[in-house]
């Protein structure tokens, strides 16, 4: 029997791309699972899509702080606790440079993936420290330890932000026995692809890492013994250098 078996895990960001590789992989482990994003109809296809084990799905507004709250309660109610919470939910834009950037695109970079993250772990962490046991982990980026012009300016700034979050928390509440986790992919084929400055071919797609091979690396993180704790891993396609 899997060590998640039986464990709640709720995936932010999780009806597509990577999110929905770790809700899958989290399921095949075990566990029962939440899908949790904006498009109601994205989550509900998802969910009925799920071939191993139901999904259940709630639509939430990361950046609201009202909207998180309402979701971690709904799963208390349905479910009883968070054992595990991925936060995936992230955005990107065309326009990635600091010359062409308007800064109303920087703020909502900044707010999905960096504030909507802290808004996850903010409502969720006060469960965890009274049970002195939960998993959190988010997903970041290479773009979180390399600004290259790939991801962008705040893009690139964003995922920083989300590994030293990550970090500072990890430290502070391992005493509470919450491991806090940034897994940072490199490039993965997934609907974010789409807002590419140029478009990506398929060829180049087929190279790069598919969303359930992050999942495979986070289902392991979440079954491992309470003991062991990975503050960061960097998983990207073989042929992806990093320097």
């Amino acid at each position: 029997m899997s060590k998640l078996n039986g464990k709640v895990a709720v995936v932010i960001g999780g009806g597509t791309g990577i999110g929905l590789g770790c809700a899958r992989a989290l399921a095949e482990s075990g566990c029962q699972v939440v899908i949790a994003g904006r498009r109601e109809q994205v989550l509900k296809q998802a969910a009925e899509q799920s071939a191993t084990s139901p999904m259940r799905h709630h639509v939430v507004d990361t950046a609201s702080r009202e909207s998180v709250k309402t979701l971690f309660g709904w799963v208390r109610q349905e479910l009883g606790q968070t054992d595990i919470m991925v936060n995936s939910a992230a955005i990107n834009i065309v326009d990635r440079t600091m010359s062409r950037m308007q800064p109303e695109q920087w703020d909502q970079v900044l707010q999905i993936n960096t504030t909507g993250v802290y808004n996850c772990m903010q409502a969720v962490l006060p469960e965890m420290r009274e049970r002195h046991d939960g998993v959190i982990i988010n997903i970041g980026s290479i773009a979180g330890k390399r600004a290259a012009d790939l991801g962008g300016v705040a893009y690139n700034a964003s995922k920083f932000a989300v590994t030293a979050l990550g970090t500072s928390v990890g430290n502070e509440d391992g005493r509470h026995g919450i491991r806090v986790t940034t897994v940072q992919p490199g490039e993965v084929n997934t609907p974010l692809l789409e807002q590419r400055p140029e478009p990506v071919s398929e060829e180049r797609r087929a190279t790069m890492l598919q969303p359930e091979d992050v999942g495979q690396v986070v289902a392991m993180i979440a079954g491992l013994p309470v003991r062991a704790h990975i503050p960061e891993v960097v998983v990207k396609p073989l042929n992806q250098g990093f320097v």
